[in-house]
């Protein structure tokens, strides 16, 4: 018989498990892992290119000095403490004046939920709108979705994307995977791969979601769409981004948007994030997070007021942002095209949007000079890496099962010059692979 463990200590031999089954089976993310793994090594003196995180180095793209002055302003004026859980007033009203004017969309401050970034909207939606064993649709690669239906034991339906479809679903696609299903999960631009829908196909995905609701009986619950675009203000060229509600007014009952100021301003640190959506939904989901403590710091959330309800200050923020972005994807595009034209095993998708590019790596099976035969998308990593200096996350981090070498690569912390060093590294350690 095991003896008591002393007071103030935790039994080694304690019968059950420490922690609960979800807890257990929840796994981390590793997309994390992989940007933890790089800042020490970059920590320790090491040169890398850092295309992992989908974060922004400040000395790379500041937060709009406007936004930094009036974060100032608030603190100084003593806006500290906490704030309404549905988010302040002014921010609600801001939000929904802001959709109107540069959306299009008319929605009242009752439908708008602030919230500490985007990822509680997210999983408000969730929690809010699905039980245990209901389907959950959503694109592979995609970020996330696997893991929140994981959170609320959900069944996950995901449909496989490839690059001939820009890595979006289709309608065609969808169409039998949403019958009977509680929610889609789309997002667009889409993280990890940098493209966007266009109005046919968003409209047509928007068709399907009518037709499904449209045949479901009395008292059947309704498919909704959560529509993450938090990446909606970054897009390329010719690119628009386009929106379920704008498309086909008749989705307005059943779509929800994530978005908020992480992307948009380069402003991730300050956690301010929304969702907007059906009001009766909007304030179910307050009364979730409200238990979970998810409302955005008040002196961020005031400031960030004060700058949606400032165009003329968003849009030369905007168009230096988007150039700073563009440009270093493109170098990156036009490099990895290069050496496709070369004969390299490489590609890449031309970027469409948010702050990342699509590339694949074919060398599987390739023999590195060390004798190292590259199996997998982790051997490919590890060896691009080790010898090239560049860091870039599989899209396994995004739900794809197979090694089919695609990476995401984040420009959001690198410069001009970090691109312009790496390159050449890829292409001489591209050379040496027998």
């Amino acid at each position: 018989m095991a003896s008591a463990a002393p007071k103030g200590q935790v039994r080694d031999d304690a019968a059950g498990p420490r922690t609960s089954a979800l807890a257990m089976t929840m796994q981390g993310s590793e997309i994390l892992r992989i940007a933890a793994e790089i800042r020490e090594r970059i920590g320790a003196g090491e040169r890398i290119c850092n295309l992992t995180v989908g974060d922004f180095d400040p000395k790379q793209f500041p937060i709009p000095a406007f936004l930094e002055e009036q974060i100032a302003l608030a603190l100084h004026r003593r806006e500290t403490n906490y704030p309404p859980s549905t988010g302040v007033p002014v921010l609600r009203s801001a939000v929904a004046d802001f959709y109107g004017r540069a959306l299009g969309v008319a929605y009242q401050p009752e439908s708008v939920l602030v919230t500490s970034g985007s990822r509680p909207a997210i999983y408000g939606s969730f929690v809010t709108l699905v039980d245990p064993k209901d389907r959950v649709v959503f694109g592979v690669p995609s970020w996330n979705s696997n893991y929140y239906c994981h959170l609320v034991d959900a069944t996950p339906v995901s449909v496989a994307c490839d690059a001939s479809a820009a890595f979006l679903p289709n309608a065609q696609q969808l169409k039998t995977a949403v019958r009977g299903a509680r929610l889609l999960v789309l997002n667009s631009p889409l993280n990890p791969c940098g493209t966007a829908f266009d109005a046919a196909a968003l409209g047509a995905i928007c068709d399907v979601v009518l037709e499904e609701n449209a045949s479901r009986g009395a008292g059947e619950r309704p498919l909704y769409l959560l529509y993450d675009q938090v990446y909606w203000q970054l897009t390329f060229g010719d690119v628009t981004h386009v929106h379920p509600v704008d498309l086909r007014p008749a989705m307005r009952p059943y779509t929800l948007y994530v978005d908020g100021m992480s992307k948009a301003f380069a402003a991730t640190g300050i956690r301010v994030g929304w969702l907007v959506g059906p009001p009766d939904v909007v304030r179910a989901a307050n009364d979730f997070l409200g238990h979970v403590g998810t409302w955005a710091p008040r002196a961020e959330q005031i400031a960030s007021a004060e700058l949606l309800g400032k165009p003329e200050i968003i849009a030369p923020y905007r168009r230096e942002f988007i150039a700073g972005l563009e440009q270093r994807l493109d170098a990156l595009f036009n490099g990895i095209t290069a050496l496709k034209n070369q004969g390299f095993p490489v590609d890449a998708v031309a970027p469409m949007g948010a702050m990342y590019l699509s590339a694949r790596f074919g060398l599987h099976g390739r023999k590195s000079a060390s004798g190292d035969v590259l199996r997998t998308n982790h051997d490919v990593r590890r060896w691009l890496l080790s010898e090239c200096g560049l860091a870039v996350v599989p899209f396994q981090a995004f739900g794809a099962n197979e090694d089919t070498g695609w990476f995401r690569l984040s420009v959001g912390a690198v410069s001009m010059e970090d691109i312009a060093v790496v390159l050449p590294r890829l292409q001489q350690a591209l050379s040496k692979l027998t």
